[in-house]
C-alpha cells in the first residue's frame, strides 16, 4: 500500500474505515476532527485524502466525484460542476488559483487511517 502524502506532518492518526470499505477507484467521506475528508482508493493500492468541500459549488461532495487521471495525474472530478482536483496536491487542474486541503493517509492492519492535521 502506497501512502501518497507526507506522513511526518500528521500529529495523530485517526482510523476511519477498513480498506475493503473503499472499492477501487471510488471515494468515501469521513469526519476527521470535525472536518469532512474525502478518502480515495485509486486502483488496488493507492490512497489519497483531500477535503470533501468543493469550493466551486460550496457543497461537501468531492467524495462522490469521478476518479480518474489527467496525463498520469490522479484526480477526482467534482460531481457538481466537474472541476478536476489533483488527488496528491489538492490543486484544481482547471483553475490553478484554487486548491483544497490534503491529508496524510495510510493503511495499518487493513484499516485506513487519516492524519489529523491538514498538509
Amino acid at each position: 500500500m502506497q501512502a501518497i502524502t507526507n506522513q511526518s506532518t500528521a500529529t495523530r492518526w485517526i482510523t476511519v474505515c477498513a480498506l475493503n470499505d473503499i472499492l477501487p477507484n471510488t471515494g468515501v467521506c469521513a469526519l476527521v476532527n470535525d472536518q469532512q475528508v474525502a478518502i480515495f482508493r485509486v486502483g488496488e493500492e493507492d490512497l489519497y485524502a483531500i477535503a470533501n468541500y468543493d469550493p466551486f459549488s460550496s457543497a461537501y461532495v468531492l467524495s462522490r466525484g469521478i476518479v480518474g487521471d489527467r496525463n498520469g495525474i490522479p484526480k477526482v472530478a467534482s460531481p457538481v460542476y466537474k472541476q478536476n482536483f489533483n488527488l496528491a496536491t489538492g490543486e484544481c487542474l482547471d483553475n490553478a488559483e484554487v486548491r483544497v486541503p490534503t491529508f496524510s493517509v495510510r493503511v495499518v492492519d487493513q484499516q485506513v487511517q487519516v492524519g489529523s492535521t491538514q498538509l
